[in-house]
């Protein structure tokens, strides 16, 4: 079934070839296609283009397909073009010619601009929640091993005095700038395109108004071409934003894969979250986090991937874009998949408390002495020279009892404050109203 079909058959290998991936990609946006329509339709009885007594035929009707989504049983028959085809379809073989009506004032393109913002504000939701709970974790370590001195480094040389308090609590506050960006993307996606249809609007007299505030969008896209002009533009500022999540995740899987090590064994992992080698015994290794890394890595790649595709169009549509969501929808899994497994490590990671037994760090307490002879009143560089001359010749001996005070050093992380700016963060996203907007719309009355 095609909506546009007429009184010919188009040749089968382009079919194909057009169709692409569509029926496999649609299936991810057919609960938020359902309740595009039940809103559209909603306002269609408002304005007079649905009689009162065929909206609630269809509003059960599409609750009915909504479960089937939920349940995994919705299907994309074979010769079903996409999606809204199969809603379509689904509601005339059910109702007949009532079936039909639900398209009126509508194109595939505003249907599938809209199906694509609820589908990627559910996820970016999904998302926040996942990373919040990595945040949780992390912070949970860091204040547990706050006292817990660890080599810091530059260079991969050891440099200063570090803590696990530091180490854990450092990737914690990253994940605060991340949800940043990822509360920017979720307010510019949380935008309703339904009315502008191809992209020129329509002689309806649409209230977009009412689906604006029926699917619990902030506000709107007001300007019809440039709603049909951020198909492209919202799939690619989403995914900077899980990029940036994604790249935090890399750096902290390195950091783990590294400190795991038997030269370093900083942190060791839990046996069973490891795996070995066909043909050495003793290994025990870290491939979760290795693989973390490789999938937060191809995750980074997603915003070049979205934007070489729609860079160089005109405004307008252009079936260039039914590419993108081959790239852009399967994302949100994996970086699910990485946040969880991320947490579920972090939870069970096991830190050495005896690090600096190992006289081989002694040096990293340099600057502490350096920094001591200056209090006491002698020049920084005549001090940095005698101990550099010490520890050259071997007489250098560490005073391993540091006092760090100021604002977000080893005595001082500052967790209740990075606390307070993730919840703060977090609870502007406002969840709860779209929650509510969709319930609404859900529930019979």
């Amino acid at each position: 079934m095609k909506l546009w079909e007429k009184d010919f058959e188009i040749n089968s290998e382009i079919e194909r070839f057009t169709v692409g991936r569509d029926r496999e990609m649609d299936l991810y946006l057919a609960p938020y296609d359902v309740l595009g329509s039940m809103a559209h339709i909603t306002m269609l009885q408002s304005i007079g283009l649905l009689g009162n007594e065929e909206l609630p035929v269809l509003l059960k009707e599409l609750r009915t397909i909504y479960e089937q989504c939920q349940k995994g049983e919705f299907t994309i028959e074979e010769g079903i073009e996409d999606v809204h085809s199969q809603v379509e379809l689904m509601l005339t073989r059910k109702l007949g010619d009532m079936g039909k009506k639900i398209h009126s004032g509508r194109s595939r393109n505003d249907q599938v601009l809209l199906d694509l913002k609820l589908f990627t504000r559910h996820q970016l939701q999904l998302v926040a929640e996942a990373v919040k709970d990595l945040f949780e974790q992390l912070i949970q370590k860091s204040n547990q091993y706050k006292d817990v001195l660890m080599p810091g480094y530059t260079h991969l040389q050891v440099a200063m005095p570090s803590s696990f308090g530091l180490w854990f609590g450092a990737y914690a506050e990253s994940l605060c700038d991340d949800m940043l960006f990822l509360q920017a993307a979720y307010r510019m996606t949380n935008r309703n395109p339904l009315g502008s249809a191809a992209g020129y609007g329509s002689s309806f007299p649409l209230n977009r108004q009412m689906t604006t505030d029926l699917l619990g969008f902030d506000t709107m896209d007001y300007n019809v071409v440039y709603a049909q002009m951020g198909r492209g533009k919202t799939e690619r500022n989403v995914a900077f934003a899980l990029a940036t999540i994604a790249g935090t995740m890399a750096k902290l899987a390195f950091d783990a894969c590294l400190f795991n090590s038997q030269n370093f064994g900083f942190v060791k992992l839990p046996k069973e979250c490891t795996t070995g080698s066909s043909i050495m015994p003793h290994k025990k290794n870290p491939d979760v986090f290795e693989l973390i890394r490789a999938k937060s890595n191809k995750l980074q790649a997603l915003p070049q991937q979205v934007t070489l595709i729609m860079n160089n169009l005109p405004c307008g549509y252009f079936r260039d874009l039914q590419i993108i969501k081959e790239v852009f929808l399967p994302a949100f899994d994996e970086l699910l998949d990485c946040l969880r497994m991320t947490a579920y490590i972090i939870n069970r990671i096991e830190v050495n408390t005896h690090i600096l037994d190992d006289s081989r760090y002694d040096p990293m307490f340099s600057v502490e002495e350096v920094n001591r002879l200056a209090a006491e009143g002698i020049p920084f560089r005549d001090a940095y020279k005698k101990v550099g001359l010490d520890i050259e010749a071997g007489k250098f001996v560490p005073n391993k009892d540091i006092h760090h005070t100021h604002e977000g050093s080893i005595g001082n992380l500052c967790n209740d404050r990075i606390e307070a700016l993730m919840s703060e963060t977090f609870r502007q996203f406002g969840f709860e109203r779209v929650e509510q907007a969709e319930q609404a719309l859900l529930n019979e009355e």
